[in-house]
């Protein structure tokens, strides 16, 4: 990729960042980066955002347990 490629992949990074933090998605820039990086290799959207729900749904999860151990 040149610079110029390197600066647009940037500033879509960016813009995708300000997007998911105006609606609290809770996904920092390097997770948008993974997901973006996904999405163009082909991998559905939609698939992605069911696995990143249900990850978090998992690791809510565990914490509860573990909180409740303690």
């Amino acid at each position: 990729m040149d610079g110029a490629g390197v600066e647009r992949a940037r500033e879509a990074l960016n813009l995708a960042h300000a997007m998911a933090s105006i609606i609290n998605s809770g996904l920092d820039r390097q997770t948008l980066s993974i997901l973006i990086g996904l999405c163009e290799h082909g991998v559905n959207p939609e698939a992605l955002a069911t696995v990143v729900k249900e990850l978090r749904r998992e690791a809510a999860a565990i914490e509860s347990t573990s909180k409740s151990k303690d």
